[in-house]
């Protein structure tokens, strides 16, 4: 389960990443963390994503929303007791909780990363002091993006992205599933095609990754990159 990415860009490399100028200052800098972690009930965390504006001509749009769908689910100790859950990421795709934003395309968002993380097996603390990862990129992409879905709740809006089978690079560190990463000819499809054309996208990436033991630095990819 991917429950940690970094987005090291400003948000005009982030725009025109997906093709889209977008009329950010020079030295504005979006989102303030460049880390981004699951919400929770006491600490709400946001990451940014991009999506359709709903006016004019619906241009692309970079928002913050919390990362995790609220949900939930019986305690442990008393099943009466019902406890708060936030899921970060999207499995079943045909289920209630994600079939309604899959289904219908202004519900559908793109999740801008320069790294993602999956637990590293060996466990222990990596060099940042976090429990230790696996950080995974896109070589010939210095900005990639998740297959995002999202929708209002009771504090405001919330993501999740979409999860699949593991690729060979994945694989062996983490047998179990990968976010789904969208190519650069498949944004707009995410963004806009019907739910059978978005369902095609749900798949192992098959281009080249990298990946490391030493957490990312945390450089800002500029406009040019």
């Amino acid at each position: 389960m991917c429950n940690r990415f970094r987005i090291s860009a400003k948000q005009a490399a982030v725009m025109r990443a997906c093709g889209f100028e977008a009329p950010y200052a020079p030295d504005e800098t979006f989102p303030p963390a460049r880390e981004i972690f699951p919400t929770g009930t006491k600490t709400a965390r946001h990451g940014p994503v991009v999506r359709r504006a709903t006016g004019g001509n619906r241009p692309l749009e970079m928002v913050l929303m919390e990362w995790g769908f609220p949900t939930k689910i019986p305690s442990k100790r008393d099943p009466e007791i019902k406890l708060s859950r936030y899921v970060t990421n999207a499995r079943n795709l045909s289920s209630s909780m994600w079939s309604p934003s899959l289904k219908t395309p202004e519900r559908r968002c793109i999740v801008p990363f320069t790294h993602f993380a999956e637990p590293h097996p060996e466990g222990g603390k990596g060099d940042d002091g976090q429990p230790k990862q696996m950080w995974f990129s896109l070589p010939d992409q210095p900005i990639g993006f998740f297959a995002g879905l999202w929708r209002p709740t009771e504090r405001g809006e919330a993501f999740a992205f979409g999860t699949t089978e593991p690729n060979d690079i994945v694989r062996p560190w983490h047998p179990k599933a990968m976010p789904v990463i969208l190519k650069p000819c498949d944004l707009i499809t995410w963004l806009d095609g019907d739910t059978d054309a978005a369902k095609a996208l749900v798949r192992p990436y098959d281009g080249p990754m990298h990946h490391q033991v030493e957490t990312p630095r945390g450089d800002l990819i500029e406009v040019d990159a």
